[in-house]
């Protein structure tokens, strides 16, 4: 049986959501940036160890807010299916403090809501437009360790433009969610490449 995992992926506007999840999907990038207005689901699939699941990832527009119960999730179009993923990557430009000033938020809400309900979630900090790091607002050292060592996070920077460390983000992330026992127990991911469109990668 192949088994669904849900991600969503949450950032400020113009962090470059979009752009990391149809570079993975789609090997596709714009120089057009288009703000996310709705919420759109994607559903390309994966094989890990063996083991086929698809993925639905939930590109999520800017939301103040994580949703703090059912009511408000299902109020807002936005957030619809966000409260109850299965893990997160939270998306921030490391040219913009504010951007990551907001993943802090949303992280912290997470955890606030996962804790309330005793169960504990994957999440991953993605720093994005690696390729523009000369403006980066503080060395890549200083967030890793407080998002590793103090957040207990994932922590991957990569570049949607340039294709670098795209695939690596969400095969970090799914190695966290199988090593938390999502699946059958960690042993190793390989990466041999992607597909058409709805594709399916084998990690």
């Amino acid at each position: 049986m192949v088994e669904t995992l849900s991600i969503a992926v949450i950032g400020a506007p113009g962090v470059g959501k979009t752009s990391i999840i149809r570079q993975f999907i789609y090997n596709d990038f714009s120089e057009v940036y288009t703000p996310t207005q709705a919420r759109y689901v994607y559903r390309p699939s994966v094989i890990l160890n063996g083991n086929m699941y698809d993925l639905k990832i939930l590109d999520v527009p800017p939301i103040s807010s994580f949703p703090s119960s059912t009511s408000q999730e299902w109020m807002d179009l936005r957030c619809r299916g966000v409260r109850n993923a299965n893990a997160y990557i939270l998306v921030y430009d490391i040219c913009c403090v504010e951007s990551f000033e907001y993943v802090k938020m949303i992280r912290q809400q997470i955890m606030e809501h996962r804790e309330a309900s005793g169960s504990e979630v994957p999440i991953l900090v993605v720093g994005s437009k690696r390729d523009l790091q000369r403006h980066r607002f503080t060395p890549r050292r200083a967030v890793s360790v407080l998002v590793k060592k103090t957040w207990k996070c994932g922590y991957v920077e990569c570049s949607a433009k340039f294709n670098w460390h795209v695939v690596l983000l969400f095969k970090e992330l799914l190695g966290i969610a199988v090593a938390r026992g999502l699946r059958q127990n960690h042993t190793s991911i390989r990466l041999q490449g992607a597909l058409q469109r709805n594709r399916c990668s084998v990690m």
